[in-house]
């Protein structure tokens, strides 16, 4: 496996195993859906790719591109939008097919870093978490959910166990004063939990909390199957998707699709059959984890797993001729 250098201090999770599964071609047009800071971008022009087209819903991260389009020019384009609009955004530059797609999930380093965008509850800041920096923000939400509502989506999308008790903890934190900053939330979550019970958690209270109300704003759950299922018709034939998740939620949704599209859900279909209509084939059974020197260097790739599929089209053209 090549080695890619990387000076940057917001390096991107799993670099030299994302270029070296995208397979790139010199003549070959990419996606990086998730743009932040450019690091798979600028790797993957590195590697001699034709064209690359970088999508990110952040503005940020849109002023941040020009540094990348200066140095590499018409060979970069990037689209302010989100990916679960893939197609029409590059149906709207004039794309119909590429050659990979990759998708880095959750909140990138910056706006972790930045207290002012809400996302962390090590530093405060505002109760935000937009990640387009539009729409209602977090502290809207816990400042008028139910009890109901919150626990919901603090199971749903956190798997909290206490989502109930949480949840009630808010709601009389709120009926004294509004909620609107991130270490006050953190504290009343943390708070709900006994001293012993705190001693033996691997990571800080909030942190499944924070990560449901994120998701639950941005809508990233539904924003991850919308593109998974453009793709198939986005990938030329032996196109590469690459998804790289950070918690269970996200991977559970990317496993299953890829299982399904391969023809690997269990179904009453002969298997002869189930190949023939496939669309994509796993190129890794298990999911690509971080090395051990990049989790000592970079604690927030611990979690992450990159899945690697490669789409299969002759297969299913054959199929259709035949029938």
């Amino acid at each position: 496996m090549m080695t890619i250098s990387n000076t940057s201090s917001h390096y991107p999770v799993m670099l030299n195993e994302v270029i070296f599964s995208l397979n790139i071609k010199k003549n070959g047009i990419y996606v990086d859906g998730t743009y932040g800071v450019g690091g798979y971008t600028n790797a993957i022009l590195d590697q001699g790719a034709k064209h690359v087209v970088a999508i990110d819903q952040d503005p940020d991260a849109k002023k941040r591109s020009t540094a990348t389009k200066k140095k590499y020019g018409p060979a970069f384009t990037f689209l302010h939008g989100n990916f679960k609009n893939l197609k029409n955004l590059l149906n709207d530059i004039g794309v119909d097919h590429v050659d990979g797609i990759v998708l880095d999930l959750g909140v990138s380093s910056p706006q972790l870093d930045e207290a002012e965008r809400g996302f962390s509850f090590k530093k405060e800041g505002p109760l935000d978490m937009r990640m387009s920096q539009k729409g209602p923000d977090a502290a809207e939400l816990v400042n008028n959910a139910s009890e109901q509502d919150l626990a919901t989506i603090f199971w749903r999308y956190g798997e909290e166990r206490k989502s109930y008790k949480i949840a009630r903890a808010i709601i009389a934190a709120r009926d004294e004063i509004p909620l609107s900053t991130t270490t006050q939330l953190a504290d009343i979550i943390k708070n709900t939990f006994s001293q012993k019970e705190k001693a033996k958690m691997k990571i800080h209270p909030a942190t499944r909390c924070f990560q449901a109300l994120r998701i639950y704003l941005n809508e990233e759950l539904s924003s991850l199957e919308s593109s998974l299922s453009q793709s198939i018709n986005i990938l030329n034939d032996k196109g590469r998707l690459l998804v790289v998740t950070f918690h269970s939620l996200e991977d559970r949704i990317v496993k299953r699709f890829i299982k399904e599209q391969s023809g690997q859900k269990a179904s009453t279909m002969p298997k002869d059959l189930q190949k023939n209509i496939s669309t994509f084939k796993a190129i890794t059974k298990k999911p690509i984890l971080p090395t051990e020197e990049e989790c000592a260097e970079n604690s927030r790739s611990r979690s992450a797993k990159l899945r690697v599929a490669q789409r299969y089209i002759k297969q299913q053209q054959l199929y259709k001729k035949e029938s």
